[in-house]
């Protein structure tokens, strides 16, 4: 009996320091949730372009020029570096078929108008090869608000700006291109296969509820019948009517019957067609910026947990398990 109860009571001690132990634990557990969540929160970075540029000519500077010649150098930056100027705001987007960085620029944008004047200039570094309608389409009104305000808008394309891609950069007041540069794809394009042969062959009945004639038009398991193709081509070669006359809208002096044919053009050969106003990198056209403006790159930064990240990366495999039973017309 007398060891029954000091086991009793060795076992109760255990339970409490473990019980204490877990408690502690789940408390710092929900914290650090908190904390994290916290941190989590969206937030403007800004990094002075002017000054990296300053740094790497006076250390060069600095390697081969004479004490007395670079100590004019530094009271010369010193001097430039203190003058009030007009600003330039570097943005950069770089598309997926989805757009997903449009969430983050409209976030830069918004900060950047809500600073910028009139004298001021934005800069989108764009990189895209084009991608869902709805989504590109938002993506091109986020940077016909800068034009809006009367605020210069530029945008560099050094490797791609192709259908979608295409689409946001005919917004700028000045479009400029790399030599080899990707331009143009003006047109729309959408496929899914379709399964409804092999499961009649193998005796698989596939049942479809709508209301509304046009509901669904072609699915990956039903029959595609005549009118429904032809109704889904006929609201594709009216998204294509949309997407000419925003490019319209935007370059009227460009011949958009000419070049809204889907194909593309290397930067030169869309100079020649006026796909672009001038032919430059994005390195260039900062660096001499930089000469008489100050260049600030905005970004919008939302820092994900893991399991947030593996929870994204199962979500998007969902979304697009469950998007590619629907045609999706893409730019």
């Amino acid at each position: 009996m007398a060891f029954l109860e000091e086991y009793g009571l060795f076992l109760a001690e255990t339970v409490t320091i473990v019980v204490a132990i877990l408690v502690t634990l789940a408390g710092a557990i929900v914290l650090t949730a908190r904390s994290r969540h916290r941190r989590s929160a969206g937030h403007i970075q800004v990094r002075h372009l002017n000054r990296r540029y300053e740094e790497m000519a006076l250390a060069l500077r600095g390697a081969t020029q004479s004490k007395k010649a670079f100590k004019q150098s530094l009271k010369a930056f010193k001097k430039h570096h203190h003058q009030e100027r007009r600003r330039v705001y570097v943005l950069d987007f770089e598309g997926d078929i989805r757009a997903s960085a449009l969430g983050s620029l409209r976030e830069e944008i918004s900060a950047v108008l809500s600073v910028a004047r009139g004298e001021d200039e934005v800069v989108v570094r764009l990189e895209s090869g084009g991608g869902m309608v709805h989504a590109y389409g938002l993506a091109a009104s986020q940077l016909d608000r800068v034009r809006a305000r009367g605020i210069p808008l530029t945008v560099t394309v050094d490797k791609i700006a192709a259908s979608g891609g295409y689409m946001m950069a005919c917004v700028a007041d000045k479009l400029m291109a790399a030599p080899f540069a990707i331009i143009g794809s003006i047109g729309v394009v959408a496929q899914l296969p379709n399964f409804h042969r092999l499961l009649k062959k193998h005796d698989v009945d596939y049942e479809l509820f709508t209301a509304g004639d046009y509901k669904r038009t072609v699915t990956v398991f039903g029959e595609i019948t005549d009118r429904g193709r032809n109704k889904f081509q006929a609201d594709i070669e009216d998204a294509h009517r949309l997407f000419k006359d925003f490019i319209h809208q935007h370059r009227p002096d460009l011949d958009v019957e000419r070049v809204a044919t889907g194909e593309y053009w290397f930067g030169r050969r869309a100079l020649e067609h006026r796909l672009v106003d001038a032919i430059g990198t994005s390195d260039d056209y900062l660096l001499e910026a930089s000469r008489e403006a100050d260049l600030y790159r905005v970004r919008y930064r939302q820092p994900k947990p893991m399991m947030a990240r593996l929870g994204g990366v199962v979500a998007r495999l969902l979304g697009w398990a469950e998007e590619e039973g629907l045609p999706q017309a893409r730019f």
